[in-house]
C-alpha cells in the first residue's frame, strides 16, 4: 500500500514538473528577451508577475510587428518555399528561381541558395538583383574572389542597389580578400547614405588594424549611441553589431587627456 502511494506521488510529481518546466522556461525566455532588447520597464513586470508578464511581453511585441506580417521563425519562409517551388515545375523561369535563392538565404541554407542563384543566372546574366544576390552568398561561403567582380559590376551600375546592402557585400568581400585600402573607401561610401552598425563596426575593425584607433573609437560609440534612442524594431535587427561594438570598445583605448 505505502508503495503504491509513493509510485502515484512520483508520478504526479513527475507530470508536475513535465506541465511547470515549460512555462518557467517561457517566464526565463521573457526576461532574457527584455534585457537582450533593452525593454527595461518589462523587467520589474516580469519578476512581479513572471509568467504573466512574459505572456503579455510576448504578445505585447507580436502586436507591434502584427502590421508587419510578424510570424513565428521561419513560417512565412517555408509557406513561400512551397508556393515557389509550385511555380517552378510550371515555369522555368529567373525571378522564379532569384526568389527560391531568397528564400534559402533567409533560412541560412546558402548551398542551396548558391545553386538557386546560379540557376536563375544561367537564365538571366543582366538582373541587377540576380547578380548581387548571388555574389552576396559567395561572399558568406567564403568565395569572395568569385563574388567581387559580380559586386562591383553592380554597384558600378547603381551605387545605392538594395540599399547599400550590395555596397556592403562588396566591402566584405575586398576585407576577405586582404585589400583594406579598398574596403575602407568602400564602407565609407556606405556610410555616406546610410547609418548601419554592420558599416560602421567593420569599418572600425579596419581602422584598429592600421591603429587608428580615434577613428574606431568615434565609430562603435556611435554604434551603442543609436541603439539607445532606437525603436525596438532596430534593435532587434541591430543586436548583432551593438554586441560586437561593444566587445571591440573594450580593446580600443579611451583618448589621452592632454595632461597624461
Amino acid at each position: 500500500m505505502v508503495a503504491r502511494v509513493r509510485s502515484a506521488a512520483l508520478v504526479s510529481t513527475v507530470i508536475t514538473y513535465a506541465l511547470v518546466a515549460p512555462i518557467l522556461a517561457f517566464a526565463v525566455w521573457g526576461l532574457v528577451q527584455a534585457f537582450r532588447f533593452r525593454d527595461w520597464i518589462w523587467i520589474p513586470i516580469q519578476l512581479v508577475l513572471p509568467v504573466v508578464g512574459a505572456f503579455v511581453y510576448f504578445f505585447a511585441h507580436l502586436h507591434r510587428h502584427a502590421d508587419s506580417g510578424f510570424e513565428l521563425p521561419g513560417a512565412a519562409d517555408k509557406k513561400r518555399l512551397g508556393r515557389v517551388m509550385e511555380d517552378l515545375a510550371r515555369l522555368d523561369k529567373a525571378h522564379l528561381h532569384a526568389q527560391l535563392g531568397d528564400i534559402y538565404y533567409a533560412m541560412g541554407q546558402h548551398d542551396k541558395a548558391l545553386a538557386a542563384y546560379r540557376a536563375a543566372f544561367e537564365r538571366d546574366r543582366k538582373d541587377l538583383d540576380i547578380r548581387a544576390h548571388l555574389g552576396a552568398t559567395l561572399v558568406r561561403i567564403g568565395r569572395a574572389e568569385e563574388a567581387r567582380s559580380l559586386l562591383e559590376g553592380v554597384v558600378e551600375e547603381k551605387p545605392r542597389h538594395d540599399h547599400g546592402y550590395t555596397m556592403m557585400a562588396l566591402a566584405e568581400a575586398q576585407t576577405v580578400l586582404g585589400d583594406g585600402e579598398a574596403a575602407t573607401a568602400t564602407w565609407k561610401r556606405v556610410l555616406a547614405g546610410n547609418s548601419y552598425g554592420r558599416a560602421r563596426v567593420q569599418l572600425a575593425e579596419l581602422h584598429v588594424e592600421k591603429g587608428e584607433m580615434a577613428e574606431a573609437r568615434a565609430l562603435l560609440e556611435k554604434v551603442v549611441e543609436d541603439d539607445a534612442s532606437s525603436p525596438d524594431f532596430h534593435r532587434q535587427r541591430e543586436a548583432v553589431w551593438v554586441k560586437r561594438a561593444r566587445k571591440l570598445l573594450k580593446q580600443v583605448p579611451m583618448k589621452a587627456s592632454p595632461d597624461a
